[in-house]
């Protein structure tokens, strides 16, 4: 169902229609559309033949490093499920902005390589309510991604969350691969 254009609309359309540019460079005919004819369908393509003699070699990818948090076996995550595990460093984010917090994560990273420890336990801290709730909590958003990215991800075998008793929620086990 349609209706007659008012003579507003009217004006408007007859503009519009005078900016219109046609698809084919050939003129518009005011005469019937022709119908193509349907042509012949082009015989079938045989599929191309195999070149014979081995095939070329291809260059060898690496396998891309294992991404942190499928790495440990049922007794790493028991012990850390159980919250059994002491943390040989603690890396508190209290009180820090992003970038602080980015900063303290890479130094506490780069000095447990050194030291050779195995388990951080990283305190981010629980998300608290109050107004505005996406300003809180940005760092614990954070961390997983730059984690992935950090110039140690290589060295991190496991995220994971931590038991109550090293903080629950508001904190993470980061447990790095052995040398």
């Amino acid at each position: 169902m349609s209706r007659a254009l008012n003579p507003e609309e009217s004006e408007l359309w007859a503009r519009v229609t005078a900016t219109i540019r046609p698809l084919s460079r050939e003129p518009l005919t005011d005469g019937p559309i022709p119908v193509a004819k349907a042509e012949a369908a082009p015989p079938p393509v045989a599929p191309p033949t195999k070149p014979k003699g081995p095939a070329p070699r291809r260059a060898a990818v690496p396998p891309p490093p294992p991404r942190p948090g499928i790495t440990l076996d049922g007794t790493w995550d028991r012990k850390l499920r159980s919250g059994s595990i002491q943390p040989d460093r603690i890396i508190d984010l209290h009180g820090l902005n992003l970038d602080g917090a980015w900063r303290a994560i890479d130094l506490a990273l780069e000095r447990a390589e050194v030291a050779g420890d195995r388990v951080l336990l990283l305190i981010t801290g629980h998300h608290r309510p109050g107004e505005p709730p996406v300003q809180r909590g940005r760092i614990r958003a954070a961390v997983h991604d730059w984690l992935a990215v950090s110039r140690h991800a290589g060295r991190i075998a496991a995220v994971r969350g931590a038991h109550p008793r090293h903080g629950g929620g508001g904190s993470l086990y980061i447990v790095l691969r052995r040398r």
